[in-house]
């Protein structure tokens, strides 16, 4: 025994050394026609050394044969396992047909092999879509061919069924084990190497169980728990069956010896009278006992009897039986008195009364477990086919549906269940849209009262009256509020005080913060602070009590007409452009400070540009860059630079519609995803009347 297992583990080793060879050969490559004729012929010649170079075990030859199909079908190609299994059934059959390799089983063992590779194919295609089985798939499925293997042993030796029976109880455990076995491990290994490998003991919340999962292994439970309950019933009652038959036979053949013993008995020749009891009661053994207990005729003549056994036998009536063990041979048994020196003693062994359920419940089991298969692959099928693939077609339009697609409609009409939860489904988004719809028109009207508010704040006049400067500023939000804005407004006469500002986020709250920090930036500086003074203020208020963490980038500059001189403070906005005259437009790089309400207590710093007549300054927000269009490229500060030198001698109120033309050509179709607003001031000191 411990040798057949030791060469049986060798050879399963050497398969799935090979399988995990060819699977490193073959990994991440598509395999060509040549390949999968290749890993075909490599598989069939495998089979046929199981065939030649089988295990001798209780003179019956173990293999692994129809590991060498299986293996090339599941775990590479279709082509592949039909191929090799061909290959070696083919061979199977030729071998015992003309060779007298194994000639009893070579129907059974052709059949088996090519069946396997077929079987292999279609699992591939079709049940695990291309893809590999788990281990446990595949240990079921090597099982599984190894019981079909030893079922056809029964049924193609109808007229021998006692060496079929014999075949089948030495060969069945070994073979199917280990054929289980090693394409369970193949499978093992390839999963595990490939990172697809799942622990199957981690705990899965039931929230990841799919249903076709928690449907198979109810399944599983159910079809298992009533096969077994058939089979041990059925075991039970052929059981009873052979005991009754035998106890029977044993009480007619007692009471046909002891009628064939009387007529016979003044007969002098023993001999004589044995061959005649004998031949009339071929199945059953019987003794005839003198006196002493010796055996004067029958199957044990010249030996005693065990006083023991006599005593036993004559505590029960003539017309029972006993189990017990006559000569060493555990045996159903009866006892008869032929007359006042002779006993008769019939028995049959144990193991011949069940001879014929035992080799009746192999194969009845067999045939249960391939039963047991075909059912529960076809009721599999049939529910991943009518229930899983329904639902899952449901479940991707629930995901269109939620990621905001309302236009999908559920249209799976496969039963009378799915078409009343698909047409369920489809009126509530049709309700869902109304109400949407709905919705959207109330925010919209809202939305454009908020941009009216908002836009009302913006300061809207240019003209001062004034021949010593000039400014425009435009603003377009992402959406119908934004969080950019900008203002312009004297300090006194002579001090005037422009600033532009990019609120975080966009929407209805960056317009409120929007408000917020603007109110605020306007009584600063209103108060005649300096910019660095007026952000601290500022950067302190917006700070207290800022849960959603929004912030305000903030470019701010306080010119002095009559001087030119401006004060500037940069909160983490663009650089401005500044150009000087008779020049071109350059970004004016100088330090910035953090952005506004990111943290308090931070400093600020400020710097000074000195402006001489006929000198422009153009400030933005990131909108201006960072627009993008439909290839994803920025509209970038060289090409905003570019656009300005270019129409350097337009007007601020020409200039600005300019650049955002040039913004919305370079976008195309995209969609504006931020706030795009721009100012310029020009100043021309003062001029002689």
């Amino acid at each position: 025994m411990l040798y057949m297992i030791l060469k049986m583990s060798g050879i399963t080793a050497l398969y799935i050394v090979i399988t995990y060879v060819i699977w490193m050969l073959t990994k991440g490559k598509t395999i060509s026609v040549r390949s999968k004729i290749l890993i075909g012929i490599i598989y069939g010649l495998c089979a046929i050394m199981s065939t030649h170079f089988g295990i001798d075990y209780k003179h019956m030859m173990l293999n692994v044969r129809d590991l060498a199909p299986l293996s090339a079908g599941l775990f590479f190609d279709p082509v592949a396992g039909i191929i090799a299994g061909f290959i070696g059934g083919i061979e199977r059959f030729v071998a015992g047909n003309w060779f007298d390799v194994g000639s009893y089983t070579k129907i059974a063992c052709s059949v088996s092999t090519c069946l396997a590779g077929v079987i292999s194919a279609l699992l591939h295609l079709f049940v695990f879509k291309k893809k590999k089985p788990s281990a446990f798939y595949a240990f079921f499925i090597g099982s599984t061919m190894e019981v079909f293997h030893m079922y056809v042993v029964f049924i193609s030796h109808r007229d021998d069924i006692d060496m079929a029976f014999y075949v089948v109880k030495t060969c069945a455990f070994p073979m199917i084990t280990f054929t289980g076995i090693g394409l369970a491990l193949s499978a093992l290994i390839i999963k595990i190497k490939s990172g697809e490998w799942k622990n199957p003991f981690r705990k899965v919340s039931t929230r990841d169980i799919q249903v076709s999962q928690r449907i198979q292994f109810w399944l599983f439970v159910v079809t298992t728990v009533v096969l077994i309950f058939l089979y041990t019933f059925t075991y039970i009652i052929q059981t009873q069956s052979a005991f009754q038959k035998a106890n029977d036979d044993i009480l007619l053949t007692a009471d046909s010896l002891k009628s064939d013993y009387l007529t016979l008995k003044h007969e002098e020749d023993h001999i004589s009278l044995h061959d005649v009891l004998q031949n009339n009661n071929p199945e059953c053994g019987y003794e005839i006992i003198d006196s002493d207990n010796q055996v004067i005729i029958g199957n044990h003549i010249d030996l005693t009897v065990s006083a023991n056994l006599l005593k036993e036998l004559a505590e029960i009536n003539e017309d029972e039986t006993l189990e017990t063990s006559i000569f060493g041979i555990e045996s159903l048994c009866c006892m008869k008195k032929l007359d006042q020196d002779y006993t008769l003693l019939v028995w049959i062994p144990t193991k011949q009364i069940y001879a014929d359920r035992d080799a009746q419940a192999y194969e009845l089991i067999l045939a249960d477990i391939l039963i047991f298969t075909v059912i529960y692959s076809l009721v599999s099928m049939l529910i991943q086919k009518i229930v899983v693939s329904n639902l899952e077609i449901v479940n991707r339009s629930l995901n269109k549906i939620s990621d905001g697609d309302l236009e999908e409609k559920v249209g799976v009409y496969a039963s009378t269940e799915f078409t009343s939860l698909s047409d369920d489904i489809n009126q509530t988004v049709s309700v869902l849209k109304g109400y949407i719809d709905a919705a959207e028109k109330r925010i919209e009207m809202e939305l454009e009262f908020a941009r009216v508010v908002q836009e009302s704040v913006l300061p809207h006049e240019f003209n001062f009256n004034r021949d010593d400067f000039e400014i425009y500023a435009t603003m377009k939000p992402a959406k119908t509020v934004g969080g950019d804005f900008y203002d312009f407004f004297f300090l006194d006469e002579n001090n005037f005080c422009m600033l532009i500002a990019d609120v975080s986020g966009k929407g209805i709250p960056a317009s409120l913060f929007m408000m917020r920090s603007k109110t605020a930036l306007k009584a600063l500086a209103t108060s005649g602070k300096s910019p660095s003074e007026i952000f601290t203020k500022v950067n302190d208020t917006l700070s207290v009590g800022n849960d959603t963490g929004m912030f305000v980038t903030v470019w701010i500059g306080i010119i002095d007409l009559t001087t030119g001189k401006m004060r500037c403070c940069n909160a983490g906005h663009e650089y401005p452009v500044l150009r000087r005259a008779a020049s071109d437009y350059k970004l004016y790089k100088q330090k910035h400070s953090p952005p506004i309400a990111t943290m308090d207590g931070i400093p600020f710093t400020e710097y000074q540009i000195t402006f001489y007549p006929g000198d422009r300054l153009f400030v933005y927000t990131d909108g201006v860059p960072e627009a993008i269009n439909e290839m994803e490229l920025d509209y970038g500060v060289d090409r905003l630079l570019n656009v300005l030198n270019k129409h350097e001698d337009k007007t601020e109120r020409e200039l600005l519609p300019i650049v955002a033309q040039d913004i919305q050509d370079f976008v195309g179709e995209a969609n504006q995803f931020d706030d795009i607003t721009m100012m310029e001031f020009t100043y021309h000191g003062k001029r002689n009347n």
